[in-house]
């Protein structure tokens, strides 16, 4: 894949707490001059962002990160203020603890709650794959289908381990054309982009994709 390929597929990504509002315009100005998908941010900068891009390039955020342990209206509040503030995409996190229950209807309603909110922007939904069994994942792909979102996404890069080639697969093998799948966190050389995309994945969420094309050495989520 060209270098150009491979940047559209890409969320360009700044999640940190810590994050400053230059270091954000930074990560505009690099998704603006590199054509990336979109920029991942957290959701107080959305509307500066917004403004800043002026179109440009789609402004997405993240919701109920990153732990996604939040009542369903406060995430559905969240995702609200932040479409309200110009968001193009949203990128949620599943509430893992009612998952291990096996509340399997709460998971399904927190999901469609957050996409009610969204409308017809779109939504991904993070379901952190490194605390979860094959079953659970397999599971999750039907439940995030059928709630109506757009993507499914492996991990929010703040847990103990990011994207793997073996969830991917099994992701897109899980929800069978009925979503895509985007694969997120630890994703540090050019061969694990292509190979996430080979594998089936559409949208690839990093902050380091830029760089590692330019041939510098990266580091981050």
């Amino acid at each position: 894949m060209t270098r150009e390929e491979i940047l559209s597929h890409v969320d360009h990504t700044l999640l940190k707490p810590e994050a400053t509002w230059p270091q954000i315009q930074t990560l505009c100005d690099e998704a603006i001059a590199n054509h990336t998908a979109s920029i991942c941010i957290n959701t107080c900068y959305v509307k500066q962002a917004v403004e800043y891009m002026a179109g440009r390039i789609p402004v997405c955020c993240v919701v109920g990160f990153p732990l996604g342990a939040m009542d369903t209206a406060s995430k559905a509040f969240e995702a609200k203020t932040a479409i309200e503030n110009g968001a193009a995409e949203v990128d949620m996190v599943i509430n893992i603890g009612r998952l291990k229950n096996k509340e399997y209807d709460a998971v399904r309603e927190d999901i469609r709650a957050v996409k009610q909110a969204v409308g017809d922007k779109v939504l991904k939904v993070i379901i952190e794959t490194c605390l979860l069994t094959d079953e659970e994942k397999e599971k999750m792909c039907d439940i995030v289908c059928e709630a109506g979102a757009d993507y499914i996404k492996t991990s929010t890069g703040f847990s103990t381990a990011g994207a793997n080639f073996h969830d991917v697969e099994l992701m897109v093998k899980g929800v069978h054309g009925r979503c895509k799948v985007k694969a997120a966190g630890g994703i540090s050389t050019v061969e694990d982009m292509e190979t996430f995309l080979a594998l089936g994945a559409d949208r690839l969420g990093t902050s380091r994709a830029v760089k590692i094309l330019n041939g510098e050495q990266a580091k981050g989520y």
